[in-house]
């Protein structure tokens, strides 16, 4: 074998190893993603499923109003029912979001506020958590070498969830005792996270 022979074979055998390090480097770094997504996912539930609970709780306080109380427990019910496969989740929690927008916050016990807002601040960053983890796993699925080679298995295609965050304006502490005050929060459009100002 001459000189020009062995010097194709070193450089088939390099490249081959570089495409074997390349293609370990893609897999752990996808099975990464793809734990990061599920863990985003599972935080995403926990936070919905917390927004469920303070709305139950908000419902109990308009107890006596009848129709809007009403209106929240059906909202948190559509939501659970939509956890099924066949169901619309996005859907069922922007109807329950709706639902919430339309409370007069005043009238809630600051336990009650406080633990709604926290709820509502919760989903709104796990969201944006489960959506980046989305984007990211998304981004390197879709690589040609991934793709030709199949590197990412039989793993479903993670999808981003999409829903309405809280309306701008809706209080988010307790009322102020002094009656020329009031708190609210407008939408951060850069970030999505609402901000208190107080207004006069």
């Amino acid at each position: 074998m001459n000189a020009v022979s062995w010097a194709l074979v070193v450089a088939v055998v390099l490249v081959l190893v570089w495409a074997t390090v390349l293609c370990v480097a893609r897999v752990r770094r996808l099975d990464r993603l793809h734990v990061r997504t599920d863990a985003a996912r599972a935080g995403l539930e926990a936070a919905l499923e917390r927004r469920a609970g303070a709305a139950l709780a908000v419902a109990a306080v308009l107890e006596s109003e009848g129709g809007r109380a009403d209106r929240l427990r059906a909202a948190v019910a559509g939501t659970h029912s939509a956890r099924s496969p066949a169901g619309d989740l996005e859907a069922a929690e922007n109807v329950l979001g709706r639902a919430l927008a339309a409370v007069e916050r005043s009238v809630l016990p600051v336990a009650v506020l406080e633990e709604l807002v926290d709820a509502e601040q919760l989903v709104i960053l796990a969201r944006r958590v489960h959506n980046d983890a989305v984007r990211d796993t998304l981004g390197l699925r879709s690589r040609r070498l991934v793709r030709w080679l199949h590197l990412a298995g039989t793993a479903p295609l993670p999808a981003y969830f999409e829903i309405a965050d809280a309306d701008a304006g809706v209080t988010i502490t307790a009322p102020s005792a002094a009656p020329d005050l009031r708190i609210i929060a407008p939408a951060d459009v850069r970030s999505g996270v609402r901000r208190s100002r107080i207004e006069r």
